[in-house]
């Protein structure tokens, strides 16, 4: 598409989709025009995938997530489209800022973290790659929550992204399924007929998602349910004017909200319905494709390959086996066979506490045929494997990581260090079981939204200096490594994250009322707010910093400004108070005319992926300080390092990888390993002894105590301090003298800035490996058994 053709398009839009002339276009007007002119730009690819798929009778990957955090599409369609250039163009022509158009669009909140931004970012490669997929999830009304600070502390308000247009879906009102629940289960001989009691439609809206340079384009499909009964006009008559609408509320429920709170019995059940509704959804879609095109349910595993991120999509395995079994009337067995045949897991924790259960109560109550399934699924293993100790039901629960694994193909783990800790943690005996199950398919990301759009200031030098093959290739980013000794390109590329952050300060200023230092290190955690991955170590130590700087502010500190941002799930009331402890910290600390030339603290609320491409492609430090064994992968220590940013980080994840590839001597390693972990967990007093060996520590876990940020109110962070003193199950104490050491070498190389660019130039040059692009051919090679067409 030329300029003039892109013009054309947008115009068409503008006066015939949204009645609107140039002269009277507001800038929501001129947004949605230009996305339904880039989406005509994208439907001519999608077609042609779709019959090149079909002609050539191709297999096809289905990619089952409850999250899928894709964030903007507007910017990453015109740059994989290769419009960028034009779409600026023809914006000044009508003296539009093209930047207030973009970030116009609203951020769809359809995921809360990593999970959800790997899903995103394998749609990207999938696409780009030319395999024939779907993705499949849920289209969450609200997603998840929009996060402000009140007094400090997180509250939770409904996230809007659907208030206004969403130009990038089409509706596919004839791709409508009846879900069930509850209800009961009529034997007749070998078969089984299931009678829900209540159901509701789900209902198909399609987004086309385009790869780069726009050859190939597949389906991001989301599921909406209606109910099955829209109004009940004899309640209305009567009066009953809400119960009349019931049914639709009911429905809506469902497709709500992202991670409604489960720590109520109808949380629960409403969790549990949703990831039934929209695995059930997406299987009996992925049928009506197969026997629109094959006759025999037996081959299925030849033409469908479905992925299971995580165990939300966990109930698909029974699902299948009651699809096949049930209604189309194969054997058990068989069915079982083919079912495993088509499925793989991709498991995301080794926290038992996190892999999910669910009580046979409520399964038996919600889906009772799924029940009965799960059972004889379960001793069927069992029986051929009675050495085992293993069971997926255990204490009247279903344990949904061990069903997810039985009824799989392959089970992969995310990071070399997380698959094989994998085999000996969580899923020791059913590797024993099965030893060829589980292999290892370590996490990317998509190079074109997190370095080409995101950091432009830096793509540009790197197209100047080596061309633009890496967006498509990106472990060609290995020809920046000679340009390290070139002192004009090390100051090109320290100007390019100077100007980054400089206008992240600006933001800052703007949106915070903060004003930073654009030259002090930015030292920046973002991530969701978990225990295990230790924001609340991250703030002891900066409580620690601004006590030594009081206590001698003239010894040559390296100013620092610490920015953190992430939510914490509604009901996690430890993270909660992690969250309102740092915003404490920052109020007094920002406020100290002792230190605040030295030392900021920021806490940016509502984090999602458009905060993240303003904060990554500043950032001097990556905080990547979790536990050692607790984080499966990580991808936003790939992003951070990819645009030059330093690590600070545990033997964790892919922390392991990414030192192993950017080199020890330009990563900051700190703490325990995994074993050392589990060793020094066997202490029963090792907080203790943690605490007593560090008056470092000690004094800055006192401070919190005496109420020092909490002024007239002690108490307020009794739990958090107990947690530390007592039981600190993550190990924060045990770890916080290496931790802050290694932070103090990280002030003394930042004072050296052509070592820290150097440093950071290879950050960049050898983190092309960390491509989604990588991970995916992996996952088409070891377990989907698929090529790429184009």
């Amino acid at each position: 598409m030329t300029k003039a053709g892109l013009r054309q398009g947008m115009l068409h839009h503008l006066k015939y989709s949204l009645g609107k002339d140039p002269a009277h276009a507001q800038v929501r007007d001129w947004r949605v025009a230009l996305s339904l002119a880039v989406r005509d730009r994208i439907v001519d690819p999608w077609f042609a995938a779709t019959r090149a798929t079909y002609g050539g009778r191709h297999k096809r990957v289905y990619y089952l997530s409850m999250e899928f955090l894709i964030g903007r599409l507007l910017e990453d369609a015109i740059v994989n489209l290769g419009l960028l250039d034009e779409a600026e163009e023809v914006f000044r022509e009508y003296d539009v800022s093209f930047g207030d158009v973009l970030a116009n669009e609203p951020d769809a909140a359809l995921g809360n973290g990593g999970l959800g931004r790997l899903a995103a970012c394998f749609l990207d490669s999938l696409s780009t790659l030319a395999c024939p997929a779907y993705g499949y999830g849920i289209r969450y009304e609200h997603g998840l929550f929009r996060q402000r600070f009140v007094d400090g502390r997180q509250v939770e308000e409904p996230e809007t992204w659907l208030s206004d247009t969403h130009a990038w879906e089409f509706q596919r009102p004839e791709a409508a399924f009846e879900i069930g629940f509850g209800g009961e289960v009529a034997e007749t001989g070998s078969r089984a007929l299931w009678q829900p009691g209540e159901s509701v439609i789900a209902e198909a809206h399609d987004t086309p998602i385009i790869g780069w340079r726009g050859n190939w384009a597949n389906t991001l499909r989301l599921w909406s349910a209606r109910p099955t009964r829209l109004f009940d006009l004899e309640r209305f008559n009567r009066g009953e004017f809400a119960a009349a609408a019931e049914p639709e509320a009911l429905a809506r429920t469902i497709s709500r909200v992202l991670y409604p709170d489960d720590t109520t019995e109808q949380g629960k059940a409403l969790r549990l319905k949703q990831e039934y509704f929209f695995t059930a959804a997406s299987l009996r879609d992925i049928l009506r494709r197969f026997r629109s095109e094959y006759d025999d349910l037996r081959k299925l595993p030849l033409k469908v390959a479905i992925q299971l991120n995580d165990t939300h999509p966990a109930i698909a395995g029974p699902e299948l086996v009651r699809l096949l079994h049930d209604e189309n009337g194969i054997d058990f067995d068989d069915a079982v066979a083919i079912a495993r045949a088509c499925l793989s897991y991709t498991n995301h924790t080794l926290m038992p506490e996190a892999l999910e259960r669910w009580s046979e109560a409520l399964l038996g109550s919600l889906l009772p045929r799924h029940m009965k399934l799960i059972e004889r699924i379960d001793d069927t293993h069992a029986r051929q494997h009675p050495d085992r100790k293993m069971r997926i039901r255990e204490d009247g629960d279903v344990r949904m990581g061990e069903l997810s694994f039985v009824m799989a193909h392959k089970v992969n783990g995310v990071s070399a260090l997380h698959t094989d800790l994998m085999r000996q943690t969580v899923f020791a005996e059913l590797n024993r079981l099965h030893p060829d199950r589980i292999v290892n398919e370590t996490n990317g990301v998509t190079p074109r939204r997190w370095l080409l759009s995101c950091n432009p200031r830096l793509s540009a030098l790197i197209d100047r200096t080596i061309g633009n093959d890496w967006v498509g290739d990106l472990e060609r980013l290995s020809e920046l490594e000679p340009h390290v000794e070139d002192s004009g390109f090390r100051a090109d590329f320290a100007a390019a994250k100077a100007e980054n952050k400089a206008e992240l300060a600006r933001f800052i200023l703007e949106t915070e009322n903060i004003a930073v230092d654009p030259e002090a290190m930015f030292d920046i955690q973002i991530k969701r707010i978990h225990e295990y991955k230790r924001q609340h170590m991250n703030i002891l130590e900066t409580i620690a910093l601004w006590q030594a700087i009081r206590d001698n502010p003239d010894a040559g500190w390296t100013p620092r400004v610490k920015i953190f941002a992430g939510k914490a799930a509604p009901g996690y009331v430890l993270a909660k108070k992690i969250i309102h402890l740092i915003n404490d910290v920052a109020r007094l600390v920002n406020s100290d005319p002792v230190t605040s030339s030295l030392l900021k603290v920021v806490f940016m609320p509502n984090y999602n992926v458009t905060l993240a491409e303003r904060l990554i492609p500043a950032a001097d430090l990556s905080e990547q300080i979790s536990t050692a064994g607790k984080e499966a992968s990580g991808t936003g220590n790939m992003k951070l390092a990819l645009n030059g940013a330093l690590t600070i980080g545990t033997r964790d994840g892919a922390n392991v990888e990414i030192r192993e590839r950017v080199g020890a001597e330009n990563f900051f390693l700190f703490g325990m390993t995994a074993p050392e972990a589990v060793a020094r967990r066997a202490v029963p007093d090792h907080a203790t002894r943690a605490i007593e060996a560090s008056p470092v520590l000690a004094r800055a876990i006192a401070a919190i105590e005496a109420g020092v940020f909490s002024p007239g109110d002690p108490e307020r962070y009794r739990d958090v301090v107990e947690n530390l003193r007592w039981s600190d199950y993550f190990l924060v104490c045990s770890d916080f003298d290496s931790y802050y050491a290694s932070q103090r070498e990280a002030d003394a190389v930042f004072m050296d800035r052509d070592r820290w660019i150097r440093m950071s130039v290879r950050n960049t040059a050898r983190s092309g490996w960390f491509s989604s692009d990588r991970t995916i051919r992996g996952y088409m090679n070891d377990i989907w058994g698929v090529q790429s067409i184009v």
